[in-house]
C-alpha cells in the first residue's frame, strides 16, 4: 500500500509540474529551409554586395600573420555573416533570431 501511494504521489507530481520551456537550437533553425537565399561558396566579394547591399557592419579582419594563415573579412547582415577569404566567400553563418536562441557565440568585434 505505501508503495502504491508512493508511486500515485510521483505520477501526480509530474502531471501537475509545470511544463519547460526549451530554448530554440540554432542548429535546428539552420537545418531548416532558409527563409532568405544565401551567398554559396566562392562568390566574389562585389557579387555579395550586388546581392545582397551593403553589409550592416564590416568587422575588423581576423589572421595573415603568417603566410599560412590567410585574412578573413567578415560582413554581418541581418540574417547571416558572410566570411571571405581572398574577396571570395568561404562560409556563411546564420545569425541568432532571438536572445533566448542557442547557438555560435556573437563574432568577436
Amino acid at each position: 500500500m505505501k508503495q502504491m501511494l508512493k508511486t500515485l504521489s510521483l505520477i501526480t507530481a509530474l502531471t501537475i509540474a509545470p511544463t519547460a520551456m526549451a530554448d530554440t537550437l540554432l542548429i535546428d533553425r539552420a537545418q531548416e529551409k532558409p527563409a532568405v537565399a544565401l551567398p554559396a561558396r566562392g562568390d566574389t566579394a562585389s557579387q555579395v554586395e550586388a546581392r545582397f547591399g551593403v553589409p550592416q557592419e564590416r568587422l575588423d579582419p581576423r589572421g595573415g600573420q603568417k603566410r599560412q594563415w590567410p585574412t578573413i573579412h567578415r560582413w554581418v547582415y541581418p540574417a547571416f555573416t558572410v566570411y571571405f577569404e581572398n574577396q571570395r566567400v568561404i562560409d556563411v553563418v546564420a545569425n541568432q533570431a532571438a536572445p533566448n536562441e542557442i547557438g555560435p557565440k556573437p563574432p568577436i568585434r
